[in-house]
């Protein structure tokens, strides 16, 4: 194993023991918190963490598996995923990565009706039967490219990812392909099923990404740019006030601008940054001429695992509602621990030393 191979093994071990604690915890706040449940753009947050959970669980643990034994194809890596099984990983991952992005797409959709389109009436218009309408259309979407795939089987073990993912289905023609300069059809096809599900996946979620977030940044800067003329006011006529509050009140304002442009940088970066590079190779890939090198095909793959460790804590588990949802799971199971320790105390006697000492003192101070 060389230094990429072991630096791409621990990088899937930290998404791994990042992503399935914090997307657990997502679907943990969603089942708990009937105010959570009772708003439709939680059936964005809770599609995009089942797709991020079941990557972390089926395609993150088999390429670190196939790493560690040597790049090893999966059926000799004594992971049993070898054959039908890879192809069924391969169509999975298919169908949760384009579902991921869609997802998110959605995402951006309801942020930008909430902030541009009806601010006003979005409560009474965005329904959870219309986020529910919207998922089954995307969902359906991605299945229909994971279903084509496992068709025409395209799907299965490929050795430049080390996963279980899109391929063609005879790779070992690629050779005599480059040789005589000839593309053959089921190469031209499954180039065109790629270039296809890509744009209709990637490119398009970008390009919803893009439009709506523009239109979310440009109506929270109009609103800077308000509470900012409101405030000046109110500073001028308050002659009397300490020049130190001032210059507090002009920097809280300035940070409100920055926010929300933080935050929209964030969605759209974290989004180019995950997936960008490895759409950028396979479709490169698609042309023989074209030589990539295995340990940059992983370090791709990496990145698209580590979209599923930075979405609960970007769309979910920082947000106020799902943070106090999460404390109050804690002090639940602290108060449901505490009680079964006190019950079974009074049932069994002490159990420590010290415990043994305080119940004799208490005994002690109870006695007339």
């Amino acid at each position: 194993m060389d230094a990429v191979d072991a630096l791409a093994c621990a990088a899937l071990l930290a998404v791994m023991v990042v992503s399935v604690p914090a997307n657990a915890l997502v679907l943990a706040c969603f089942a708990c918190s009937p105010e959570i449940r009772r708003q439709a753009p939680a059936l964005f947050t809770l599609s995009l963490a089942l797709c991020d959970l079941l990557l972390s669980v089926s395609s993150v643990p088999l390429t670190l598996a196939v790493l560690i034994a040597g790049r090893r194809a999966p059926d000799a890596t004594g992971t049993a995923t070898g054959g039908g099984g890879c192809r069924a990983l391969g169509a999975l991952e298919t169908l949760l990565s384009g579902g991921a992005m869609l997802s998110t797409a959605a995402l951006s959709v309801d942020r930008w009706l909430a902030v541009v389109v009806s601010p006003l009436r979005y409560r009474s218009r965005m329904r959870r039967r219309h986020a529910a309408a919207a998922l089954a259309c995307a969902w359906a979407h991605a299945a229909c490219f994971s279903a084509a795939a496992a068709c025409r089987s395209w799907v299965g073990y490929h050795r430049l990812y080390a996963s279980c993912t899109l391929r063609e289905e005879d790779e070992e023609d690629d050779e005599e392909t480059t040789a005589t300069g000839t593309v053959r059809p089921a190469r031209a096809h499954f180039a065109a099923f790629t270039v296809t599900f890509h744009a209709l996946t990637f490119a398009l979620s970008l390009a919803v990404l893009c439009v709506t977030y523009r239109g979310v940044l440009r109506v929270a800067r109009v609103h800077c740019r308000r509470i900012d003329v409101i405030t000046m006011q109110t500073l001028v006529l308050l002659v009397d006030i300490h020049p130190s509050v001032r210059q507090r009140c002009l920097e809280e304002q300035r940070r409100r601008r920055q926010r929300a442009t933080r935050k929209i940088s964030t969605f759209i970066g974290t989004f180019v940054l995950c997936f960008a590079p490895y759409v950028i190779t396979r479709i490169l890939e698609l042309w023989p001429a074209v030589h990539i090198s295995q340990q940059w095909g992983v370090l791709c793959k990496c990145l698209t695992y580590s979209k599923a460790a930075c979405d609960p804590f970007i769309y979910s588990l920082l947000r106020h509602q799902y943070r106090k949802t999460c404390s109050d799971i804690v002090n639940r199971i602290l108060k449901r621990t505490s009680m079964n320790s006190s019950e079974w105390q009074r049932t069994n006697g002490p159990s420590t030393v010290l415990q043994a000492i305080d119940s004799d003192r208490a005994g002690k101070e109870r006695a007339p």
